[in-house]
């Protein structure tokens, strides 16, 4: 059984909208160019699945229109051919999307012909293991999409997620049953919001003092898949951070990720929960990362951040990034110098992680090094070439969890949008001055990721992100 799910940019949406229902009551057409991501098994069915992540939209000329009415719409294919050359060249999938202004909320008996003819151009053209997806707007904002195989083989997508200011996932099926578990929160946002949350498959990277704190609560919250990774083990200085955790799981130094899971499966709230154990960026996790539809950033790890932020503008994944920084005063002053909280969504039209400078570079290849070659990492550090360990940061659970709370109340308010003004793509709070404010940043103009369209919705390339060394 195929399994194929179709990624968006809301503001591709927004220009494929334009361009489908440019004309009032007529059926519009255009076309989209996509990329594969493939994923060998998803971490929760253990199937694969692939997902289709838009890169380019591109208009139908006038000059290729043939016909058009509230129920139709045709169109010369040399435009539709030429496209065929450049997908063969540059690895692409082709996409055609169209409107049904006034219904129905499916594809209709003509567009099963007209795709099927369609389909055997294209593996004429390029082989008969080229695929065709084709999207369908609906004038009320819902939108379905399917994909076509050889011979005439088509299989809906599961879901359609649009991403950006607000995060939508279209269903086919429509809204799911609403548990009584979730009732106050209904009255609150309403049934879409725990639909919403339901579908998301989400990770959680890091299940430290913010990591297991955020993953129990977007698990209340509605959550319906949750992967959670890390590669480290309980310990007794950890007990008083991490939401769960015992002293026996100290004692017999259970992982991380693993005891939140277990916690979440307490709960009985029918969360599908995964524990990982690893890095973000070990090669056994991927699929795992390239499985959800967001991530929670939970880390400290400057090398795992700068992998997160490549994989966001490469796969249109929104990371949820959140960093606490608590500084303790220098003799002769007392208390603390510092308690602040900060929470970045990484996707595009936002600028990275690199060009807010809210990663280390150098630390970052030190922790590299470490991981990957300990005796080097040991001997350059005897030599001064890196900086090794220093004294470990202030943690409070309290503060932990506030940066927690802050971070998922980011993905609720991108899909229901409860505030009243907007924050931006980042939101940051000064504890000691009560104080909460937006920031902003604009790309350096040398930075790869987010000021060159090159990487955005790449999804798979060899090597993975397109990482050397």
């Amino acid at each position: 059984m195929s399994n194929f799910n179709v990624v968006l940019l809301e503001q591709q949406e927004a220009e494929l909208r334009d361009l489908v229902f440019a004309t009032k009551d007529v059926e519009g057409a255009a076309y989209v160019l996509m990329r594969e991501c493939k994923i060998a098994s998803d971490p929760w069915d253990r199937r694969s699945r692939t997902k289709f992540v838009a890169r380019e939209v591109v208009p139908i000329p006038a000059e290729h229109r043939v016909s058009s009415s509230a129920q139709h719409v045709t169109w010369d294919t040399r435009g539709f051919v030429a496209l065929l050359q450049r997908c063969q060249r540059e690895d692409l999938v082709l996409g055609i999307v169209h409107c049904h202004p006034h219904g129905p909320r499916d594809f209709s008996e003509q567009d099963d012909l007209n795709e099927a003819e369609l389909l055997r151009t294209a593996c004429n053209r390029n082989g008969p293991g080229t695929k065709l997806v084709s999207i369908l707007f609906y004038d009320d904002g819902g939108i379905r999409a399917r994909v076509w195989q050889f011979p005439e083989h088509k299989a809906d997508c599961k879901s359609v997620a649009v991403f950006g200011e607000r995060f939508r996932v279209h269903l086919p099926g429509g809204l799911s049953p609403v548990s009584e578990v979730f009732a106050r929160q209904v009255l609150a946002f309403g049934d879409s919001l725990m639909s919403q949350l339901k579908a998301l498959r989400v990770g959680i990277i890091g299940g430290g003092g913010t990591g297991s704190a955020t993953a129990m609560l977007a698990a209340r919250a509605g959550v319906g898949q949750i992967v959670i990774v890390d590669d480290d083990i309980v310990e007794p200085t950890n007990l008083n951070r991490l939401h769960g955790a015992t002293q026996s799981d100290a004692d017999v130094r259970n992982g991380k990720a693993d005891v939140a899971a277990r916690e979440i499966a307490r709960m009985g709230l029918g969360v599908r929960v995964v524990p990982l154990k690893g890095w973000a960026n070990a090669p056994h996790v991927r699929d795992a990362l390239k499985s959800c539809d967001v991530i929670f950033c939970c880390t400290d790890d400057n090398s795992g951040r700068i992998f997160l932020n490549r994989l966001a503008y490469f796969y249109f994944i929104p990371v949820i990034d959140m960093g606490l920084a608590m500084a303790v005063a220098k003799p002769p002053a007392k208390g603390m110098a510092e308690i602040s909280a900060r929470v970045t969504t990484i996707l595009l039209p936002e600028t990275c992680l690199l060009c807010r400078d809210a990663v280390d570079t150098d630390l970052a290849r030190e922790e590299d090094l470490r991981r990957r070659n300990p005796t080097e990492y040991d001997r350059q550090k005897r030599e001064a070439y890196v900086r090794g360990e220093g004294n470990p940061n202030p943690a409070v659970v309290t503060f932990t969890t506030e940066v927690a709370c802050m971070a998922v109340n980011e993905l609720i308010n991108r899909i229901v949008g409860y505030r009243k003004r907007e924050m931006g793509s980042e939101h940051r709070r000064r504890f000691l001055f009560c104080e909460d404010r937006a920031t902003s940043a604009s790309p350096r103009s040398s930075c790869p990721i987010c000021a060159s369209k090159f990487y955005w919705g790449m999804a798979d390339s060899k090597p993975f992100l397109d990482l050397v060394g």
